[in-house]
Order: C-alpha cells, then structure tokens, then sequence
C-alpha cells in the first residue's frame, strides 16, 4: 500500500504520455525478468532460440494466437532492439573515448543507422558486435579502434549478449501484446 502511496505522490505531476511510457518500460522490464525465469539460463545468446519461449509466453498472456504466430518468428529474424541499442551505446562509448565530440543530430542519425543495420544483423551470439565498425565509420573512427570495442564486447559477450537477446524477446512480446490490445479495442468499437 505504501509503495502505491509513493507512486501516486511521485506521478502526479507526469502527463499521460509519460505515465504510458513509464508504463511500457515497466512493462519491458517486467517480460525481461518473466523470460530470464522461464529459460533458467543466462547464456541463451540466441533470439531465435527463444521462438517457442515466447510463444508459450503469449499463450500464459491470453494473447490471439493469429498474431503472435506470425510476429514472434518474423520478430526474432528482423526485430532487434537489444542489437541496436548494443551497436549505439558501443559506438558512442568509442567515439567519447577517442575524443569525437558528438552532436545530438549525429546521435540520433547513428541510432537510426544502428535500428537499420540491426535487422540484417546475424542471428548468432555476438552478432550485433560486428556492426559497430560500420556505426563507428560514421564518425570517421579508423577499424582498428573499432575492432578494439568489438574484442570488448567478446570480452563481456555472455552477459551483453543475454541482456540483448532478453531485450529482443521481451519487445516481440510487447509489440505483439499492443497489437492485440489494440485489434481488441477494435472490435469493441464496432
């Protein structure tokens, strides 16, 4: 009851874009511990391992099964948010590190590039790693610094690459829930 009280206290002053915002992370946050207890594993590295995870994930939701058999394996080959979140945090970490100064338009470009190049990105373990070159030539940062931040990023891989992939299942899931609240708003309305 206490911690509602401090909720309530602390949010009254938010709109409502930003409570459904708080909401949707919370909501990202939430499947993410939710797939880390049903893989009992921390090294799943691999989104498309965790097609039938989360299949059995929206079946205990109550979600259509029309949408989530189409949108779980399409999103574990193209949605990869976990990845291009990984391609930009690494990048902007080297390009801080060489001394690049990084406006806020180049920074939202690389994160549009690093959306785009994470839908080609492999669907193995460390995948993503291999698109910060590409990220890092935006900001003219020569390969060898860049491959430097990938064998950081190998070196860290089981840990990063398991966050990732929770990242990546977790936003299938949530994409597919919105998309069936929003077809079942829908059809009340009609």
């Amino acid at each position: 009851m206490q911690s509602y009280y401090f909720l309530s206290e602390q949010t009254k002053y938010l709109t409502k874009k930003s409570l459904f915002t708080l909401f949707c992370a919370h909501f990202i946050v939430q499947l993410c511990i939710k797939y880390l207890k049903i893989n009992n594993r921390l090294w799943q590295t691999i989104s498309r391992f965790c097609v039938t995870i989360n299949m059995n994930l929206c079946k205990k939701l109550g979600l259509d099964e029309d949408f989530y058999s189409v949108s779980i394996p399409l999103g574990a080959t193209i949605n990869m948010d976990g990845a291009a979140i990984t391609i930009t945090v690494m990048t902007l970490a080297v390009a801080h590190t060489v001394g690049v100064d990084v406006s806020f338009t180049s920074a939202l470009f690389l994160c549009v590039i690093a959306t785009l190049g994470a839908c080609g990105a492999s669907g193995v373990a460390g995948g993503s790693l291999l698109l910060v070159p590409m990220a890092c030539s935006f900001f003219n940062i020569g390969n060898d610094v860049a491959m430097q931040a990938v064998a950081v990023g190998f070196i860290i891989g089981v840990i990063q690459d398991s966050v990732e992939t929770a990242l990546n299942s977790s936003g299938d899931v949530f994409l597919t829930a919105t998309a069936d609240y929003y077809d079942r708003k829908n059809k009340e309305k009609m």
